[in-house]
């Protein structure tokens, strides 16, 4: 399974119990979770971009030392 697919697996279930958590009327456990969720899943969307961006970068430089 890819890695990405199970991150944000991960990250959608932890932010599903922050939420019930806030619900429920733990709000000191759940705010404070949540912004390390914010964090989390900002930090891994920048990650996934430089992947992105680093790809392709290396496919350039794969066709120019192949020929």
């Amino acid at each position: 399974m890819d890695p990405a697919v199970i991150v944000i697996r991960y990250l959608a279930y932890q932010l599903r119990a922050r939420l019930a958590a806030v619900r429920s009327g733990e709000l000191d456990r759940g705010a404070l979770s949540l912004e390390w969720v914010a964090i989390a899943i900002v930090l891994v969307a920048a990650a996934l971009a430089l992947a992105t961006f680093l790809t392709g970068k290396l496919g350039a430089l794969e066709k120019l030392i192949k020929t």
